[in-house]
């Protein structure tokens, strides 16, 4: 990085944007306050880009938004230098500060943005020098896009704020970022994004970037942690570990974000609650988004600390979609675990799964389990009795209920402890064993593997020699096979590996 040419627009890159949140007093009510403003360049439709200006009364929780194109006038290319007319009657800008003699000043800005009855008027001047993000400022982020990146983590500001018919001298602190690359919110994987100011002069700069299929990959392409410890330590990390502790959906409900979260880390032994503020504080344009202020508390080397910052979260939580895979037929006992699938994970909500059972068509449920991880259990000495036509419920929660789901089997399962299992001859070696169950099967047939099975694949052989299934499952242990669409009658199950073919018969029986 250098300064000041990278706070400029860089020519060669994509997507660019200049990013300012902050924490302001009024010197007049004493009200408190947060804003924040961000400067896209992104061609489109005949615009240069965007901006997006939020003010928030933290006293009240009252938030105000406004996104707008624009046209910049000037777009410096050597230091930062922004003039935008976001319609033909404003124009704001954002620029270092020079002196008496036209000179500029390192690290120092004028701020000036209005929206109707909003307005801010704001002189920085950054108090700790700039965050080189992953050392270099340079790093992958996302699938396929890079990123240049760096913060001025705290700077103070002074100026002017009209918010909604009150206008008043204010003060604070503000966060500045600056990043230029391929990396482009608008289209790429969602994310979650914290600044994290610290009374102990610690400042964090952190992301979990969330993959199309809701996965936080374990490398610094999806995980980052950037943390200015003082004057001559800075470092980028991803050992470290957020846990979502509450959820809240928006008025429309067509979106929930996480607001609360617990961050831990062994670096400087982290351990830090960052909680939202308000839970309004969604962005509608030029897409779908919370960024709102945030309090932090908690330890950091084992001494307690406070501290604000912002989160920025383009990650939207769903509720859990589960599917009741066994008992799904006509009979069921104990020798197979009750099986239940999610089909739609995400790293950010552990669920946990209540069970529960019905003997009387549903009118009442009991408990078999609580606080479940896992998608089966295994129901040891069920408390219903042979004969019982048992209906089976799953719930699926997260950390804080906000996010649940139920699920009823769609039929009865009559309970049956005699259905047996097939246990391979204790001769065969550990790994060679295997289970099938139930036997007779109806509906679904359950196979249990070692985990260090030779197998490469197998097959179920009808008594006419056809082959019905055949299935690759070199790393699999625990198979679930429907054979509701074979017919009654003793077939065989093949387990092929490089030298050996073991085997084993089953009935099926409607």
């Amino acid at each position: 990085m250098s300064f000041p040419e990278d706070e400029g627009r860089h020519e060669g890159e994509p997507i660019e944007w200049w990013y300012a949140a902050g924490h302001l007093k009024g010197d007049v009510t004493g009200d408190e306050y947060s804003f924040m403003v961000s400067y896209f360049y992104y061609p489109v439709y005949g615009f240069d880009g965007f901006r997006i200006f939020n003010l928030s009364n933290e006293n009240s929780g009252s938030f105000y938004r406004d996104t707008n194109p624009l046209v910049y006038n000037e777009l410096g290319t050597d230091s930062l230098n922004i003039h935008a007319a976001v319609n033909p009657d404003i124009m704001e800008y954002w620029q270092n500060r020079t002196n008496g003699t036209g000179q500029m000043i390192p690290f120092e800005y004028k701020l000036s943005v209005s929206s109707g009855q909003d307005a801010l008027s704001l002189d920085f001047v950054a108090l700790k020098r700039p965050l080189i993000l992953a050392d270099s400022g340079l790093f992958n982020q996302g699938a396929t896009s890079y990123t240049y990146y760096f913060s001025l983590t705290k700077n103070s500001v002074s100026g002017n704020i009209s918010i909604h018919g009150t206008s008043e001298p204010v003060s604070g602190t503000a966060w500045i970022d600056r990043q230029f690359g391929s990396f482009n919110p608008l289209t790429q994987e969602d994310y979650e994004w914290f600044s994290i100011q610290l009374s102990n002069e610690m400042d964090i700069n952190l992301w979990n970037i969330f993959s199309r299929s809701r996965e936080v990959p374990p490398t610094s392409s999806y995980r980052i942690m950037s943390i200015y410890e003082d004057e001559n330590t800075q470092l980028t990390t991803t050992d470290f570990e957020i846990e979502r502790l509450s959820f809240h959906y928006m008025p429309d409900s067509a979106r929930c974000y996480a607001q609360q979260w617990r961050l831990t880390s062994p670096v400087n032994n982290l351990d830090l609650i960052i909680t939202t503020r308000h839970h309004n504080s969604e962005v509608q344009l030029p897409f779908r988004f919370f960024e709102g202020s945030t309090t932090i508390n908690g330890t950091v080397n084992g001494i307690e600390v406070t501290g604000q910052g912002f989160a920025e979260l383009l990650h939207s939580y769903e509720k859990p979609e589960i599917v009741l895979s066994y008992p799904g037929g006509l009979y069921w006992n104990s020798t197979r675990p009750l099986v239940w699938r999610l089909d739609n994970p995400d790293d950010g909500r552990p669920l946990k799964y209540d069970l529960s059972c019905s003997i009387d068509h549903k009118q009442s449920f009991f408990t078999v389990a609580r606080a479940l991880t896992d998608t089966l259990f295994y129901w040891n000495d069920p408390a219903v009795s042979e004969g019982d036509s048992c209906w089976f419920k799953v719930t699926a929660y997260s950390t804080d209920s906000t996010l649940r789901q139920s699920i009823v089997s769609n039929s009865f399962s009559i309970y049956n402890p005699n259905l047996t299992a097939i246990h391979l001859p204790d001769e065969w070696n550990e790994y060679e064993r295997f289970k099938i169950y139930p036997n007779p099967a109806e509906d679904l047939l359950m196979i249990e593997l070692n985990d260090k099975h030779p197998y490469q694949y197998g097959q179920i052989i009808d008594v006419f020699g056809k082959i019905v299934f055949e299935k690759d499952f070199m790393k699999q242990t625990y198979l679930e096979i429907d054979v509701r669409n074979l017919a009654s009658g003793v077939y065989s199950m093949r387990f092929f590996s490089t030298n050996k073919i073991k085997s084993s018969q089953f009935i099926i029986q409607k």
